[in-house]
């Protein structure tokens, strides 16, 4: 028979659904917030009370990815029924597409800062797990001389707050010729994820039972065979997990981005600020490049949410 709950009990569990809706609200304002900026009409952006209610608009997507300048005089009819749509709503807010003297259209720098970001945060990711793949094993399988000692090293990169070392970086980064390079960015990511990559997978690779791996190699199989054969599935669901907030980490990144880029390796978080300017800042373009950087993360932290609750409940080493 079903235990009766008390009265305590269910006022306990509504006080708990209130509290979670709270946080949850608050976790998500901000980020309808961006969103519904984006799509907003550039009057509307900043108006008092906050509008709410609205037409959506993509002209702020538009004059992300191109390059603009104010009309001096309205088009003409002609001129305004020959341009493609998505200029015209460029003329709707008083400004202009800039074109080459040729009449292509001038892009912005957003589509190269965000495949930036791509290159950038995808291959550092998948440098930073593959290699602590390997090390976390190694640490897991053999006995290590002085192990405590070097997993404790490893951990040590990561307290050091980016930018205390970020000067420091740059310098050696412009002897070397290291500076505004897609290489330079991804060497410094990989190094500053490994720490967590290293002590992240170290925690799965202790929870798979050395047993498999002994019953492979009494069936002929090398101990390289055993490991991607046999244990390499079975911490699919950590390495999935460790990648995921590598990723993140990568994506996110500001201060070293800023400081060590400037042109060709930029990534999209130190170029959406560098939008605001100095005169009437489009607040609807900056929420528009801010909507769309966050849906690479977004999407591929979806894909791999059923790995996260046990990435955060087992990825730790155990004495």
């Amino acid at each position: 028979m079903a235990a009766v709950r008390t009265s305590s009990e269910i006022t306990f569990n509504r006080v708990a659904i209130v509290a979670v809706l709270l946080v949850t609200i608050i976790f998500l304002a901000p980020i309808y917030w961006i969103a519904s900026t984006a799509f907003k009409p550039r009057n509307l952006a900043t108006t008092i009370p906050p509008t709410v209610v609205f037409q959506p608009e993509i002209s702020p997507f538009v004059k992300l990815f191109t390059k603009r300048s104010q009309l001096r005089s309205p088009p003409s009819p002609e001129e305004y029924a020959a341009a493609p749509w998505w200029e015209r709503v460029v003329f709707d807010g008083g400004e202009k597409i800039v074109r080459d003297g040729k009449g292509q259209v001038q892009w912005s720098g957003y589509p190269s800062r965000f495949l930036n970001s791509l290159i950038i945060a995808i291959t550092s990711t998948v440098l930073a797990v593959g290699m602590g793949t390997f090390t976390a094993y190694g640490f897991s399988r053999f006995k290590v001389k002085g192990e405590a000692d070097l997993l404790f090293f490893i951990l040590s990169t990561r307290m050091l707050p980016p930018v205390v070392v970020a000067i420091p970086m740059f310098l050696m980064y412009r002897a070397v010729g290291l500076n505004d390079t897609h290489i330079g960015l991804i060497i410094l990511y990989t190094a500053f994820n490994l720490s967590f990559s290293v002590w992240l997978m170290k925690g799965f690779m202790d929870e798979i039972p050395k047993e498999y791996e002994e019953a492979a190699l009494v069936d002929g199989y090398t101990r390289m065979e055993a490991f991607f054969k046999i244990v390499l599935p079975e911490a699919a669901t950590g390495i999935a997990a460790t990648a995921v907030f590598c990723f993140i980490t990568a994506w996110n990144e500001y201060a070293f981005a800023l400081i060590m880029t400037n042109r060709r390796a930029q990534t999209a978080p130190p170029f959406i600020p560098s939008q605001v300017g100095s005169g009437l800042p489009d607040w609807t373009v900056i929420a528009a490049g801010t909507f769309l950087f966050l849906l690479p993360v977004a999407i591929f932290t979806f894909l791999l949410r059923n790995h996260l609750l046990r990435g955060m409940s087992f990825g730790a080493i155990r004495k």
